[in-house]
């Protein structure tokens, strides 16, 4: 595996948009079939009617053009095709098989097509039935026609169950028949009992015909709930069951990925949403900086054949923005991360999940994250969505703590920054927090800023819940831990029946108060085995590090606090002098600051060397900004020699040959730059002046 450090790319004063478009875009007017195009109001209203979910549907109809519909339509089958790495989709051709049976079938003797009728869209939804038989010529019972299908648990159906279809009273059309709704009352053409007595009218239609009486009651063998009435399992069978088995099986999640991403992934990528599993935490490091740590687990990682073996490269792209205004980006990164093995590295992993893990710093506050995970070979994406909350420096809070199915004391990388390697221990959480009875639990949690009351005397509750009540309790003192802030146990499961269960911490005080409560669920499991995952996990800067007080600084200068900001982006650039992108921010500020001196002092060295580039137009602003203006336009000319016409820097140099009394020079460069944009009411007053004075 190659291996390489990866610096992440903050801009300062660039806002990301697209992110917040895509999720406009789910707010606009939704759009009704008949809004669409004439082949995709047909694709959505007939051909795919019965298996598209509604939240696919609500989707679909939200998409603005011809090219995101097709991408949707693509990503439609792409999600129900079982082998999507073969040219074939098995499932698609045999969708439209069934259409084409239907219709050519189901509904001749009727105005309806086939797919509009019931048993058309059974038979597209579920396919052939296991068992057909027919009752059409009885002569004391309408016509009846009984399907049997097992083997549907997957799809939210009885593993066993019959749907049945009858011509009702003066219509030669099949409907599917409901005990409930018609009863075996509607079976029989010439009853004349209580219309309201389903039972008598079983007893008559039994010993007519047993076997259409035995599906009058209820449609499930075995149905627990049949006592001698019309069966409720059978009606929510066929109320909510039946019309959801069409896309019970489908991760519909995709059709929100893609409207939120449509505008920031590229064509190739739309139709191709992956799922994963994606767990998250914020940690604070030993000097008390928060630090949030993640897992992404794609649902696969697919690699390409080389000459030296198997390659893929990974994609990451983070948003952190400001949970109160989304459109303020606080912290912004990209990671790009090539991954080659051999063959036999490639079958020891081909079986296993994959996790992504990484880690970045952040200033308190409460934040929207989303990230983006690309994979370049297959052209294959999936996102991680969540909520950030990071406390005040003096708040007194409990961080959410993480479980883990493994936990490594005697880590390679102990000392480093990296993605749960908390307090020395690296930590494998798994997302979906699933544990086997021969695992040991690994609970990690921490308090910020914990209160002398609780540092001293205060204890660590920790309460294992099954079904709301206490399985199992155990009480630390906060006193036995080192640091009276970081808290780590372990907890053999061989004792702990399979189940879903809840941990609970609770902090308390001296006085046994109870102060904070924190809570995580977890699941184990019967399975013998439970696949692991192996993991990529890329180390970040220590928190002093110049990389991460640089990210810090810039955090809190997007969230337009300067004065926390400027102390770090300075210590930033003290600590790596030489390197641009810290010098150039930190001479953003003092620029702000009106520290003029201080801009051209931090930027001589960088005008030394090709390196100048970058700080042509930051010098020269300090140049104006301290009335020198000659230099000013020496740097301003440079920078349009070099990087071309930019309306700042001409309207700048407009300015500075004012201020020095030549009106001829500044009407030049004001009229250049009124040629790119004309749209400039104060300067074509300003020119319109000069000229006057001519």
């Amino acid at each position: 595996m190659k291996n390489r450090r990866i610096r992440p790319i903050i801009i300062l004063l660039a806002v990301l948009t697209a992110i917040s478009a895509g999720s406009a875009a789910g707010q606009t007017r939704k759009k009704s079939p008949a809004d669409l195009p004439e082949a995709y109001r047909r694709w959505v209203q007939e051909e795919v009617v019965y298996i598209i979910s509604p939240k696919e549907r609500d989707v679909f109809l939200q998409l603005e053009n011809d090219r995101e519909r097709e991408s949707f339509i693509k990503a439609f089958w792409r999600q129900r095709d079982e082998t999507p790495d073969t040219e074939k989709n098995e499932f698609r051709e045999e969708h439209y098989r069934r259409i084409a049976y239907v219709n050519q079938w189901f509904g001749r003797d009727t105005a309806t097509a086939g797919w509009r009728t019931d048993q058309g869209r059974v038979y597209i939804m579920l396919g052939e039935p296991k068992e057909i038989q027919r009752f059409e010529n009885v002569p004391e019972i309408r016509p009846v026609i009984i399907w049997f299908f097992d083997s549907m648990g997957d799809r939210g159906l009885p593993s066993q169950f019959n749907i049945v279809f009858f011509q009702p009273e003066g219509k030669i059309e099949y409907v599917i028949y409901s005990p409930i709704k018609d009863g075996p009352q509607k079976l029989l053409k010439f009853y004349e009992g209580d219309a309201t007595n389903a039972q008598n009218a079983y007893y008559k239609l039994i010993n007519i015909e047993p076997a259409v009486a035995s599906v009058s009651m209820t449609l499930i063998p075995g149905d627990s709930s049949y006592a001698g009435a019309p069966s409720v399992a059978t009606e929510i069978m066929l109320s909510q069951s039946l019309p959801a088995s069409g896309y019970q099986k489908v991760k519909d999640d995709y059709a929100e990925k893609l409207l939120r991403y449509k505008d920031i992934i590229e064509v190739d990528y739309s139709a191709n949403y992956i799922g994963n599993e994606s767990t998250m935490g914020v940690f604070l490091d030993p000097s008390g900086q928060a630090f949030v740590h993640l897992a992404l687990e794609p649902s696969r990682l697919n690699f390409e054949a080389g000459a030296q073996g198997f390659h893929t490269e990974m994609e990451i792209e983070g948003r952190i923005s400001d949970a109160a205004n989304p459109a303020r980006t606080v912290y912004q990164f990209n990671r790009s991360i090539p991954f080659d093995v051999n063959q036999a590295q490639l079958i020891a992993i081909r079986n296993k999940l994959f996790s992504y893990q990484d880690l970045f710093p952040l200033i308190p506050g409460r934040y929207k994250m989303s990230l983006l995970w690309k994979n370049r070979v297959s052209r294959e994406f999936t996102s991680f969505e969540a909520t950030i909350v990071v406390p005040a420096k003096d708040e007194f809070a409990l961080l959410q703590p993480i479980l883990a199915n493994k936990a490594d004391k005697s880590s390679p990388h102990r000392g480093a920054t990296k993605a749960f390697l908390l307090n020395g221990i690296q930590l494998v959480p798994s997302p979906r927090n699933d544990f086997q009875q021969s695992d040991t639990l690994s609970v990690f949690s921490q308090m910020a800023n914990p209160p002398a009351d609780v540092r001293e005397g205060g204890a660590i509750e920790y309460a294992v819940l099954r079904d709301g009540q206490v399985f199992k309790s155990f009480v630390r003192n906060v006193a036995d831990y080192p640091d009276r802030a970081t808290f780590y146990e372990e907890i053999p499961l061989a004792d702990y029946p399979p189940a879903n269960y809840q941990l609970r911490i609770t902090v308390r005080d001296a006085a046994r108060r109870s102060r904070l409560t924190g809570q995580v669920d977890f699941y184990i499991t019967p399975m013998l085995s439970l696949a692991r995952p192996f993991v990529v996990s890329l180390p970040h800067a220590a928190s002093t590090d110049p990389e991460s007080q640089h990210i810090l600084g810039l955090e809190y200068l997007a969230m337009d606090d300067a004065v926390k900001a400027k102390p770090l982006l300075q210590a930033a650039h003290l600590g790596e002098p030489g390197e641009s992108r810290y010098a150039l921010d930190y001479a953003g500020l003092l620029l702000r600051d009106k520290d003029y001196t201080g801009v051209q002092s931090l930027a001589a060295p960088f005008l030394a060397d090709d390196r100048k580039w970058d700080f042509l137009q930051i010098t020269a602003k300090a140049h104006q900004g301290a009335g020198e203006l000659e230099p000013a336009i020496v740097r301003y000319k440079e920078y349009l020699a070099h990087f071309g016409t930019n309306i700042e820097v001409l309207n700048a140099i407009g300015d500075c040959y004012f201020n020095l009394g030549n009106a001829a020079e500044a009407l030049v460069a004001w009229e250049r730059s009124l040629q790119i944009n004309g749209n400039q009411p104060q300067l074509k007053e300003k020119v319109a002046a000069l000229k006057d004075k001519k």
